[in-house]
């Protein structure tokens, strides 16, 4: 049994670590939201969340929230991230973030904070499927030099960065085993492909989790590898099992979803 902090606890992605944690057994033993946040002094019970008298404080309480922690699971904000894994990594605790949309100077900055401090796993995707995806994909560097590889991602209206962090750890796996030197983000009016060119399309639509497509075309075939989710729950089973490994982990170093898998 884990203890774990989980950070956006009221938001989507929080609640659904939550229920997927204690169904595992795992304690919640603090619950985390940005300052400002409605349900801020408020418990997981009566929230609904689950049957647990957590109470949800500030960020300005992390260190409260997280001190007795195994481990520190994190879905929230680049800004966010930037003070709060600071804090946590203080005392020591293990993380695991799923949180993307960093600017490069962020992930700079949050990697400097970690890494031969504590062991963190650090995915853009916890699904076990995406990440074997990502394995796939660094097997198609087979394909002849004319093949061009394309890669397109749907996501929920609410979803801010664009694309996803998913569909840019694809498109820098693609990159490098096919030796693109350019990203086309979608194209408009006279503009044909070149063949130092990737593509990545980002549509928003409706309440899709995520799907993500990886094609690689050839003059005469076609080849297409979705990956479609269908609950946010696949993200926090993820997210669960790479709190598990990592509460085993005495190695301090920044981790990903492949050596949690064993796919590394």
């Amino acid at each position: 049994m884990l203890k774990l902090c989980v950070a956006g606890a009221a938001g989507r992605m929080g609640m659904a670590v939550i229920r997927e944690a204690l169904a595992k057994n795992h304690q919640i033993i603090g619950a985390v939201e940005a300052e400002g946040n409605p349900f801020i002094g408020r418990t997981l019970r009566e929230l609904g969340i689950c049957d647990s008298d957590t109470l949800i404080v500030g960020s300005d309480k992390i260190i409260e929230a997280a001190r007795v922690a195994d481990v520190y699971v994190t879905f929230t904000a680049p800004v966010a991230e930037v003070q709060n894994i600071p804090a946590v990594g203080k005392l020591g605790k293990r993380i695991v973030l799923g949180t993307t949309g960093f600017t490069e100077e962020q992930d700079r900055q949050l990697r400097d904070t970690v890494q031969g401090r504590i062991p963190v796993v650090f995915s853009p995707n916890f699904s076990v499927g995406v990440n074997i995806l990502f394995k796939l994909a660094q097997a198609l560097k087979s394909f002849p030099e004319e093949y061009t590889f394309s890669i397109s991602e749907i996501h929920h209206t609410g979803k801010k960065d664009s694309p996803s962090g998913t569909a840019k750890k694809l498109g820098q796996i693609i990159t490098e085993v096919r030796g693109y030197t350019q990203t086309v983000y979608g194209r408009k009016g006279i503009s044909p492909r070149q063949p130092e060119e990737l593509e990545i399309a980002a549509l928003r639509a409706g309440g899709v989790p995520g799907i993500h497509d990886l094609i690689v075309a050839g003059s005469y075939e076609m080849l297409r590898i979705e990956h479609t989710a269908f609950s946010r729950s696949v993200f926090a089973q993820g997210a669960v099992l790479a709190a598990e490994w990592i509460s085993h982990q005495i190695q301090p170093r920044i981790f990903s979803m492949e050596d949690v898998l064993g796919l590394s």
